[in-house]
């Protein structure tokens, strides 16, 4: 898996095997930029180890090359929120998820932490958890998908999802690489498996209770990025990046409260499907950056999915808006899977407009 400008890996190997000085940390503070589902990145030393977000110092960066401010007034802070152990440096080094901060001190755009931790406290008491899908695409540098032929495509979709074998599955060490480098990190990382279509993947995360959904995940994509990187391979999580007969990505959320949890469950979950059926634009439009137009590729009621312009609830339905598993409804009570969030869904919009309209009656 080598691209035309790659090093040589090894080479760094031994940099990285150096003595550090006890006393320096690397830290290396990660954001989301103003495209709402770009990750970016930069590092500082810090002179002691932190133990928590709070311990890291406030940062700043140039906002008018990551889409975010104009270069006549170009300067945003990084407000450290979750720390996380730095699979790529390893040691005490760390990786520093931030929110974004104009230079007013008001929340950049794109910063949709602010409001859904802020809506997480409110329902505090309702305990909500989510577990989310995270679909992924896996290209050659040339956008390619990883593994298809070059001139043209494998064969039809059918052999691929969870399979086996050279000929079905590709880039399987990226996968495995990415599993330990969160496991490693301290990301709530449940499972990983292939989907559909070839050459696309699925990671889990989850359960993780309100604001923390957001922070695992959208460290465990950085982490993806990073892995691929050193493989020479891209991740793509569009949710539709081959047309034609082949599976769109998502990221399917599940979602419970504490009282849908609990026994006679499916009451909670039935009257909070109820709610959800009359917010369907609200929550396509906080389903995607672009509002819904992203998504509108992938929610054509084919290929495991529901229609965009429609609100379905069903068990055990992968065509549906709503899926209640089936051992849910058979022990009566669980979660519910929202099938309609998009893999580039940022998940503080989705977890946030899930517990506005279930928990808050928004």
């Amino acid at each position: 898996m080598s691209t035309a400008h790659s090093s040589n890996p090894s080479v760094l190997d031994k940099f990285l095997g150096l003595a550090m000085p006890d006393s320096r940390v690397m830290a290396e503070y990660v954001w989301i930029d103003g495209t709402g589902e770009g990750l970016r990145s930069k590092c500082r030393t810090l002179d002691s180890e932190p133990h928590k977000a709070e311990d890291c110092p406030v940062w700043n960066f140039d906002g008018s090359s990551t889409y975010q401010a104009e270069g006549s007034n170009s300067d945003m802070y990084l407000y450290p929120c979750a720390i996380f152990k730095d699979p790529f440096r390893g040691g005490k080094n760390i990786l520093v998820l931030c929110d974004v901060y104009k230079y007013n001190k008001k929340p950049a755009e794109t910063n949709r932490r602010k409001t859904c931790n802020e809506v997480m406290k409110q329902a505090k008491n309702a305990k909500p958890w989510f577990g989310i899908e995270q679909e992924y695409t896996l290209l050659d540098y040339d956008g390619h998908p990883f593994g298809w032929p070059k001139n043209g495509f494998p064969g039809p979709q059918g052999p691929y999802y969870c399979g086996v074998g050279a000929n079905k599955v590709y880039g399987r060490d990226v996968v495995e690489a990415h599993y330990r480098a969160c496991l490693y990190a301290g990301v709530n990382i449940s499972g990983c498996n292939a989907e559909v279509m070839p050459a696309q993947w699925e990671f889990q995360v989850g359960p993780c209770e309100g604001i923390d959904m957001g922070d695992h995940l959208w460290i465990a994509r950085y982490i993806l990025h990073r892995v691929a990187e050193e493989f020479g391979v891209v991740v793509t999580l569009d949710p539709k990046p081959m047309e034609g007969d082949w599976n769109g990505a998502g990221a399917h959320c599940n979602y419970s409260t504490l009282a849908m949890r609990e026994e006679g469950g499916i009451k909670v979950i039935e009257e909070a499907i109820g709610k959800l059926s009359k917010h369907h634009v609200r929550h396509i439009k906080a389903y995607d950056p672009r509002e819904g137009k992203d998504n509108e590729r992938r929610l054509t009621g084919h290929h495991e999915t529901s229609s965009i312009h429609d609100f379905s609830a069903g068990v055990a339905n992968r065509g549906a808006s709503i899926r209640i598993p089936r051992q849910v409804a058979e022990e009566g009570f669980g979660y519910l899977e929202d099938r309609r969030p998009s893999s580039n869904c940022d998940p503080y919009a989705v977890t946030e407009v899930l517990v506005r309209t279930t928990v808050l009656s928004e």
